[in-house]
């Protein structure tokens, strides 16, 4: 039984929590510890991975077979989508909550919304993180002005699209830009036995099964025509949980990896302290890299119906990496789909490294941009916290 008005929050707030790939059960994994901090009593549950686990949230089923990008990936899984859906909004409705975040992944979370209003209309839906309607596919804020109650965005940027459309914003900060990155560079070389004057190239094939697959052997090629270049260069990965089993026996099967290192995740951020370039799946890791100074070059491949469907009807922005957006200038070298060759990886790799001078300068140009990047005022996660449980409490 609900309290009265009078009575509010007498009874613990009741937040149910979705994150359907690694980096919004990242964003989920610190939203539970804002409001654990800002009401200790707050009861949680919802569907996430390991870093929900970790506070206890335990899901019921594994979030990996929903990590898909694009358009005909998401086809391959629709009647998953639709079944994982349907048990969500049957698990919050039990839950009773006070309101549903829905972090990222645009697809299916406007399903699982679907779903959920239908079993739960009076519930407050809250969408974390906006589709990226600043690059393409604009008729998604009317979607999303429509479906959710409230955005907390994570760029400045992004507020216009959808207020004009009637829908409640709240810019709340980008959580990447915040979280602790710190890490012993100096120590990840010594353990691994590279010296000062080894360059190290940081090799990162995201966090997708379908990313991992459609990039490796580029990357591969691009590590083996780096390694004839600059014999010195230190190869070094670190592997997202949903791809590690496939990737280490990939890695296994290509000599241009025999000396790859790979930095378990204790070591992720050392790792990447110590990185002096990196060659990364296009996404959020370039954002961090970024704030960290490391030169990047970002790539990407779809498959090719989703990426003429979004090359030639879809994309609206000059950049795909944030970085390159904030600045309006390509910081980040992007090799995107026919430029995703190991040639152009190898070389645009190989520009950073026989030009240190260069390579200092845009690190400089890297961290400033980001920091112009963080937005004001509390954390990220304690803001989106505050927006929760200030809807949460209307529906008392």
């Amino acid at each position: 039984m609900k309290a009265s008005a009078e009575t509010a929050w007498i009874y613990p707030p009741r937040i149910f929590l979705v994150a359907a790939e690694p980096s919004g059960d990242a964003l989920a994994g610190d939203l539970i510890d804002a409001l654990c901090v800002m009401r200790p009593d707050v009861k949680i549950a919802g569907v996430g991975g390991s870093e929900m686990a970790r506070r206890g949230v335990v899901s019921a089923f594994d979030i990996t077979e929903l990590s898909v990008f694009g358009l005909f990936d998401g086809l391959k899984i629709i009647d998953l989508v639709h079944r994982r859906a349907e048990e969500i909004s049957r698990a919050a409705a039990a839950f009773e909550a006070d309101a549903v975040v829905l972090i990222d992944s645009w697809g299916f979370m406007l399903r699982a919304a679907w779903r959920l209003r239908a079993a739960i209309p009076d519930t407050p839906l809250i969408k974390y993180v906006a589709p990226q309607v600043f690059a393409a596919r604009r008729e998604r804020a009317r979607v999303a002005a429509d479906t959710f109650d409230h955005l907390l965005a994570i760029h400045p940027f992004d507020a216009p699209y959808f207020t004009k459309h009637g829908m409640d914003v709240t810019f709340v900060g980008n959580p990447v830009l915040e979280r602790d990155l710190c890490g012993d560079g100096a120590g990840f070389r010594t353990r691994h036995a590279i010296t000062t004057d080894e360059p190290v190239l940081l090799v990162l094939f995201g966090s997708r099964k379908s990313e991992l697959i459609r990039l490796f052997p580029r990357f591969a090629d691009a590590a083996h025509r780096l390694k004839a270049r600059y014999p010195e260069l230190k190869l070094v990965t670190t592997l997202a949980p949903a791809i590690a089993d496939q990737a280490k026996n990939m890695i296994a099967a290509k000599p241009a990896f025999a000396d790859l290192i790979i930095a378990d995740g204790t070591e992720r951020q050392d790792a990447f302290n110590a990185a002096d370039v990196a060659l990364a799946c296009s996404g959020t890791v370039t954002l961090e890299l970024a704030r960290l100074g490391v030169p990047t070059v970002a790539a990407y491949r779809l498959g090719w119906l989703a990426w003429f469907a979004a090359r030639f009807f879809l994309m609206k922005s000059k950049y795909i990496s944030l970085v390159n957006i904030a600045a309006d200038e390509m910081l980040i070298p992007e090799c995107i789909q026919t430029r995703c060759r190991s040639s152009i990886l190898a070389d645009s790799v190989g520009k950073f490294l026989d030009d240190p001078d260069w390579r200092a300068r845009l690190s400089r140009r890297l961290i400033k941009t980001t920091g112009h990047m963080r937005g004001e005022g509390d954390s990220p996660a304690h803001n989106a916290a505050k927006v929760v449980l200030k809807l949460a409490r209307s529906r008392v």
